[in-house]
């Protein structure tokens, strides 16, 4: 199991850096056409995978609708309810918000699913991690809760739709990390692509080198890569488990904000540090029971 937490870090790190890459990209590229490169560009990076290891995408129209879901939930529909909502939702609120996939993790399959064991110490977990948030976000970022609701409505959307994605995620157990990693990105640009050409004019934008290597960035390492380890984690530490990442995130961005961007280390984010990693502790610790059955 060692591996798998190590590889959980990972996750992640390739998803608490994505921020950096955007912030750089967005400069010079518009978010529609950004997260179209993002996919497609991890869709050729996948595909090119593939191509190396000498594999094959299925071929039946049922596992292609299900891909279709999950790209759904992981990238299409998440992304874009994110993207609305923070518009009208403070950077620090919407990063609280955005973490509480855990708790929608636990409360779906607490009260539908059923396809994992849960108990006391992972909802302690889910509860202690996301204090650790708000502690290294800050508890000032609170005080905005109950203004710009629809908002703060689309930021826990995107939550939910994110639990979505570690719950319907279990259903491509045959079906392989990298092929559904594919699959989806590949959903998501066609879907997303031709939006951009509608909404936005690609082929009029002249991106400089910077906004370009974090493009490329964003799409090989935080998408592609980060999608092949997350899918291999949905299998291996379950759907709560590999949504308790949203937890380390943020104390990613702590520390790549004290190793690049000069900031401290204050108590209150110490404190949240320490919490988020008890509470990730907390839900991934080894139960000493097998997981209930797989849905699907």
């Amino acid at each position: 199991m060692t591996v798998e937490y190590l590889l959980l870090g990972l996750l992640a790190l390739l998803w608490g850096s994505s921020y950096l890459f955007i912030k750089v990209a967005v400069t010079d590229i518009p978010p529609i056409t950004l997260i179209a490169l993002r996919v497609s560009g991890a869709a050729l990076f996948l595909y090119l995978v593939l191509l190396g290891r000498g594999g094959r995408m299925p071929r039946d129209a049922r596992t292609w609708v299900m891909l279709g879901v999950q790209a759904t939930f992981n990238s299409i529909g998440a992304w874009t309810v994110l993207a609305w909502g923070q518009q009208f939702v403070g950077a620090g609120l919407a990063s609280v918000l955005n973490s509480t996939s855990p708790i929608f993790v636990f409360l779906f399959t607490a009260l539908i699913t059923r396809h994992e064991t849960l108990g006391g110490r992972k909802l302690a977990g889910a509860i202690i991690g996301l204090a650790g948030v708000v502690l290294i976000v800050g508890v000032d970022a609170l005080s905005g809760l109950g203004s710009a609701v629809a908002g703060q409505l689309a930021c826990l959307a995107g939550a939910m739709l994110y639990a979505g994605a570690a719950i319907y995620g279990k259903r491509f157990s045959k079906v392989g990390a990298l092929e559904t990693a594919l699959g989806t990105m590949i959903w998501a640009s066609v879907v997303l692509v031709p939006l951009a050409f509608i909404v936005e004019e690609p082929l009029t934008l002249r991106p400089g080198a910077a906004a370009l290597a974090a493009t490329a960035a964003l799409s090989i390492l935080c998408t592609g890569a980060a999608l092949l380890v997350y899918f291999r984690l949905v299998h291996t530490l379950g759907s709560l488990g590999v949504a308790s990442q949203s937890y380390l995130r943020a104390g990613i961005g702590v520390v790549l904000g004290i190793a690049f961007l000069g900031e401290t280390l204050t108590l209150p984010v110490a404190t949240g540090l320490l919490a988020a990693i008890a509470g990730v502790a907390l839900i991934n610790a080894p139960s000493g029971r097998k997981t209930a059955k797989s849905i699907g």
